[in-house]
């Protein structure tokens, strides 16, 4: 009946301690008694040399086989055990009561409920036939022990099995309880690994909306520099400098940002109707497209949205303004602000190419951009075929607030 732990030790070692502290008490209180019994010397003598066998194969053996769990060893011990019980209580047949250590011992060192049952069954003829070799092997001190014997025999086997059952249980909860906690171990490995990639996704997000778009813009206007430059135009080039300036300061204070948290600089210093203002006017102003900006919002039910939907609402507006800037080719933008039933929503509409979303479901900044605002509880509309033109809206909550 070996049984296992997540230690890798039979689950009942744990009880050991008081199993040993009966052993041992029992052992002491029947040499005691024997002193006080009607043996002889000689009997005496043997009785008490059977005892210190005992006690020196259960030191010596019982333990570490015990121990080890080793077959050869719990043999050897259990074969002693009911040979010195055998010579006990044939020389003081009050010495019986040991059966009841001596069959837990036999039962917690088996490996089978079969080895344990043939083996308690031979403790009891030996037992039992000490008792009549002390008693005359009589028939009538034969038909006084049977029904002892057998009594003895029925409880040895139920009180095994029990123990059997109870160390079985035991291993099943020992090893549910091991799955458990690998269970909850791996569990916590994939929120860990889910977290680490929801916030690398969320940073990529970040710097794509921020930081790519800002140094789109400067290579944009130092190529347009450039070009104003070979013309002569210094006036130009000095424009678009300080617009380089411009938006490298902005870029910088956005990394720091990114740094120190999540909320844009740009709406931590001014509403969102004014960045989106801000946001259509640069836009016009590096890539020459005529930009509209109709806010149909308030400006306290603006300041009350939340802070979160803010900056989705802002995000997208710059993801589809970098769409634009890209691929559109378009001559006119609007964007628009509004409130419906159903929450915020930000409207960025151009006259450009256009093109089938489909055919574009895997680039990065739609992707983005609708992971950002699913996360918020919204939606992303995107409507284009080519030459058409393109719309993208976005729909987020209304707080309670709004």
């Amino acid at each position: 009946m070996e049984t296992s732990s997540g230690a890798g030790q039979p689950v009942w070692t744990r009880t050991l301690v008081g199993w040993h502290i009966v052993f041992w008490v029992l052992l002491a209180m029947t040499l005691v008694l024997s002193f006080f019994g009607d043996l002889d010397r000689t009997r005496q003598v043997a009785f008490a040399g059977a005892v210190v066998v005992l006690g020196a194969a259960y030191q010596f053996i019982g333990l570490p086989a015990i121990a080890s769990r080793r077959a050869l060893p719990a043999y050897v011990y259990r074969l002693v055990l009911i040979a010195c019980l055998m010579v006990m209580v044939g020389l003081y047949p009050q010495a019986v009561f040991l059966m009841f250590i001596a069959s837990a011992q036999i039962w917690l060192l088996c490996e089978s409920v079969r080895e344990s049952a043939w083996l308690s069954l031979l403790l009891v003829i030996g037992v039992g036939s000490a008792q009549l070799w002390s008693a005359g092997w009589g028939w009538d001190a034969l038909w006084e022990i049977l029904p002892w014997m057998l009594v003895s025999l029925v409880v040895s086997l139920l009180f095994g099995i029990w123990i059997e059952k109870v160390i079985t249980q035991s291993q099943q909860r020992a090893v549910l309880i091991e799955q458990l906690e690998s269970a909850r171990d791996e569990l916590a490995e994939a929120h860990h690994s889910a977290g680490v990639m929801a916030e690398r996704e969320r940073m990529a997000r970040e710097i794509h909306d921020t930081l790519a778009q800002g140094m789109t813009s400067i290579v944009m206007l130092a190529q347009a520099a450039a070009v104003e430059l070979q013309r002569g135009g210094t006036d130009g080039a000095s424009a678009r400098l300080a617009a380089i300036e411009d938006t490298a300061r902005e870029n910088l204070a956005e990394a720091r940002a990114l740094v120190a948290a999540f909320t844009p600089v740009a709406l931590s210093e001014a509403t969102l109707t004014e960045v989106l203002r801000r946001q259509g006017e640069r836009f016009a102003a590096e890539t020459g497209i005529n930009v509209q900006v109709s806010l149909d919002l308030p400006d306290e039910e603006v300041a009350a949205l939340p802070q979160a939907q803010q900056v989705v609402l802002l995000r997208s507006a710059q993801e589809a303004l970098a769409n634009v800037r890209k691929h559109a080719r378009a001559t006119q933008v609007r964007i628009t602000l509004g409130l419906s039933d159903g929450g915020v929503w930000i409207e960025i509409r151009d006259d450009g190419s256009g093109f089938t979303p489909a055919a574009v479901s895997s680039g990065f900044g739609l992707n983005a951009m609708r992971g950002r605002v699913e996360e918020s509880g919204g939606s992303v509309q995107v409507e284009s075929s080519p030459g058409h033109g393109t719309r993208i809206q976005v729909l987020v909550p209304a707080g309670e607030d709004v």
